[in-house]
């Protein structure tokens, strides 16, 4: 019997357990204003990839793409997305194959692995130095030789970026009546687009800023070889539309890890690559936002599945030999101001 006074949260399913409300609050981030973190990994995928996986999967349901217990779903995965479809196919009844690389954490793939899912770890590196192409080439011959495997593609899907306009988006702009600037970490394009569609119909007066990681090929800089998952990626997703943001910011890995570092030293929060990614970007945009301005980013998931890369010592010394646990963010970020060489 449940009590009067009390008014709960009752779910059926974890698919159900998506809490999307809760902002963290950066008082002292940025000298002249607050900034909101919207923290996404508060539910059992721990990471933001719940939504685009719950939403991909129901828009083939509904046009008769897929079934229960006859199709088998693949997908190509960093991790994140992996660990949600994997939660999502086991409780509609997929089987489940995430193809991804050995930049993969040990315990995403044990996630992975624990739902019922097949992993598939990719060792070739593509032609910009990645793996993603790799992935697709792999899951193109599984395609050929298994008809019923079913590719999402979450690179090209509209329901990835749907996903994010029907309730990322929309979630921040029913929280706050105004927002000056939204920060979006760039890796499908997924939850940018779906933000970048939700902007330009309902709140053109807010600024999209992108960040991106150096080495990624999206927006149409460089390649390079990364060491973190999450954001970047080396082939541009077919998602991209670069009109829909209004400026671009690119940080190197060094800076993501001394963020990261830096946001669990200060304010006691342990977030992922992605988030510090983000957050290294916001604080490199400082002289271009000014006073008195609404400022949210984007916090994809927290930093558990990160412990033995980012916060491990040993694989700093390995690949990121200069970088100290207290250097701050420095000077090696930089920003491009437009998009004109997309």
């Amino acid at each position: 019997m449940l009590s009067a006074m009390a008014t709960p949260t009752i779910v059926h399913s974890p698919l159900d357990m998506v809490f999307s409300n809760v902002y963290y609050k950066l008082d002292s981030f940025l000298v002249d204003n607050a900034v909101f973190l919207k923290l996404e990994g508060l539910n059992p995928a721990g990471s933001i990839k719940i939504k685009p996986a719950i939403e991909m999967l129901t828009d083939l349901e509904r046009r008769g793409v897929i079934t229960p217990g006859k199709n088998h779903v693949i997908e190509s995965s960093s991790g994140n997305l992996g660990i949600a479809l994997s939660i999502a196919c086991k409780i509609k009844g997929y089987r489940f194959t995430c193809v991804t690389d050995v930049n993969i954490n040990k315990l995403a793939k044990r996630y992975i692995e624990l739902y019922g899912g097949k992993v598939i770890v990719i060792n070739k590196r593509d032609e910009n130095g990645g793996f993603l192409n790799s992935r697709i080439e792999h899951i193109k011959s599984l395609l050929a030789e298994h008809p019923p495997y079913v590719w999402l593609n979450q690179y090209a899907s509209p329901s990835n970026k749907l996903a994010h306009y029907k309730r990322t988006a929309a979630e921040i702009f029913a929280a706050f009546s105004r927002v000056d600037y939204l920060f979006v970490g760039a890796g499908t394009t997924g939850t940018l687009m779906g933000c970048g569609e939700y902007v330009k119909r309902h709140a053109p007066a807010t600024k999209l800023i992108a960040v991106d990681a150096v080495g990624s090929v999206t927006f149409g800089l460089p390649p390079k070889k990364r060491h973190i998952p999450g954001l970047g990626t080396s082939r541009r997703p077919e998602l991209l539309e670069p009109s829909l943001v209004d400026d671009l910011v690119v940080i190197s890995e060094p800076d993501t890890i001394a963020m990261c570092h830096e946001i669990l030293a200060v304010e006691g929060l342990l977030v992922g690559g992605s988030t510090g990614t983000v957050l290294a970007g916001v604080r490199s945009y400082t002289g271009k936002i000014g006073r008195g301005k609404t400022v949210v980013a984007i916090s994809p998931d927290f930093g558990d599945r990160y412990i033995e890369t980012i916060y491990d010592r040993a694989w700093l010394n390995e690949n990121f030999p200069s970088v100290q646990d207290d250097v701050p963010v420095s000077a090696r970020s930089f920003r491009y101001d437009s998009l004109t060489t997309v």
